[in-house]
């Protein structure tokens, strides 16, 4: 797509729109605490980032992610020195540009499917390495590191180390999550791209 019609008015308004849906989204979160410990939390912004992705392409699905942090930070100011904020940009767009990647060169439900897929695994691969690198790293200067994995340790034994932590821990968590957006995206998405590309 290039940029005169990527950034019509019509597109311009739909990236604002799904990005400020995604924002609010990214206010409810909800623990899965049979997989993580109760402070990571999931949410479904990615929903409608996806959307957008599958009906604007890779990058207008860039721009409403960043869209989405800027709506979250107005509605609700970093609380980790935006370090929380770049690591959802990151795994946002793990999950949402090879998804719309493929999408762009097989717009078929299968083409769909399978972009969703490799997005979910791009994510969790994303997801994981952030955490050890970043995250952890970061999170044990408000929580000692030992804490951290002993909570993950309550949850399943096989827990002792940071990558054992993001192996066992955060890797299922994003999965989870990839497998949830991919599911609803699925349900809504023809429905929705009726309606954004009716004339």
């Amino acid at each position: 797509m290039d940029k005169k019609k990527l950034f019509n008015i019509k597109n311009v308004v739909l990236m604002g729109m799904f990005g400020a849906i995604g924002g609010v989204l990214m206010l409810f979160e909800f623990p899965l605490p049979f997989i993580a410990p109760s402070f990571y939390g999931l949410d479904l912004s990615e929903i409608p980032v996806l959307v957008g992705t599958f009906a604007m392409g890779p990058l207008a699905g860039v721009i409403t992610e960043v869209v989405k942090i800027l709506v979250k930070l107005v509605l609700k100011p970093t609380s980790t020195g935006f370090v929380g904020e770049f690591s959802n940009v990151c795994m946002g767009c793990a999950l949402i540009l090879p998804a719309g990647l493929i999408y762009k060169f097989k717009k078929t439900k299968k083409g769909a499917v399978a972009g969703m897929v490799v997005g979910t695994v791009c994510m969790a691969t994303v997801g994981s390495m952030l955490n050890a690198v970043v995250m952890l790293p970061f999170y044990s200067n408000f929580m000692p590191l030992e804490s951290i994995l002993e909570a993950g340790a309550a949850i399943n034994p096989a827990i002792g180390s940071v990558w054992t932590f993001v192996l066992f821990a955060v890797a299922p968590f994003n999965l989870i999550k990839g497998a949830l957006v991919s599911i609803i995206t699925a349900l809504v998405y023809k429905r929705i791209s009726v309606i954004i590309h009716k004339k």
